[in-house]
């Protein structure tokens, strides 16, 4: 044990600087994933089949196809085609259409999900469909989607592993090295799940924060306790909360 232990102080730079690129990656392809879900998802619920048409296909299209080909495509193929990307901007590139694609579904769901009498009450008030959704239908839809969103980042955050693949150092890509040097059980089942547990949980507390904001500013109240549980936040009667 004082043998791994030494191996782990000695890679604990290396170790840093892969949780490094691993948060770069997942903050910065959640990021383009969001971008991208809201403007898929706000297609594909679109009247106009011009917007909904192009928009099923490019959700249908990456949703339907593996991430590892997606990224090797953006890597070896597009450099091919004139186009050669820094390896962490092709990473982020491909989390980012992959789990927008899925993200576009949920921000599609939400949007369908808001109750029909919100919709009339637009009508009603004679909003143009822009203010409409900006103003009424999406706060709403926000709330909703959040729980669904921060499941999508938690992949998204594992998913970065396979960066791995196109010669990015990452944490995944350091672990294995000191696999070499200590052994399985050591690097990927303590240092490895520890590690990628501390992250998720830090952006589950992030999203159930986003999710608390969002539901205050609709007059659900939510406890403080739920915000600092991993579990789905719930309003309280009432509308109280810490």
């Amino acid at each position: 044990m004082d043998e791994k232990l030494a191996a782990l102080v000695e890679a604990m730079p290396r170790l840093l600087d892969g949780i490094s690129v691993t948060v770069q990656l997942t903050v910065l392809g959640g990021l383009a994933a969001f971008a991208l879900s809201v403007a898929l998802g706000l297609a594909a619920t679109h009247p106009s089949k011009a917007a909904r048409i192009p928009a099923r296909i490019i959700i249908e299209f990456f949703r339907g196809t593996s991430l590892v080909v997606q990224l090797f495509w953006l890597f070896y193929v597009m450099p091919l085609l004139g186009v050669d990307m820094h390896p962490l901007v092709v990473g982020v590139l491909a989390l980012g259409l992959n789990y927008g694609a899925y993200g576009a579904e949920v921000v599609r769901g939400s949007i369908n999900s808001v109750a029909t009498g919100q919709w009339e009450a637009t009508t009603a008030l004679s909003m143009g469909s822009f203010q409409r959704m900006r103003r009424v239908i999406f706060p709403q839809a926000w709330a909703l989607m959040i729980p669904s969103l921060n499941n999508l980042l938690i992949h998204l955050m594992k998913g970065t592993a396979i960066v791995s693949f196109i010669t990015i150092a990452d944490f995944t890509y350091h672990l294995d090295q000191l696999k070499r040097v200590t052994d399985t059980v050591f690097s990927y089942g303590v240092i490895g799940l520890l590690s990628y547990f501390v992250i998720a949980l830090i952006l589950t507390f992030i999203m159930n924060a986003l999710e608390r904001r969002a539901k205050r500013r609709l007059g659900q109240g939510i406890t403080l306790k739920s915000v600092l549980s991993p579990a789905p936040a719930t309003a309280t009667p009432g509308g109280g909360g810490a």
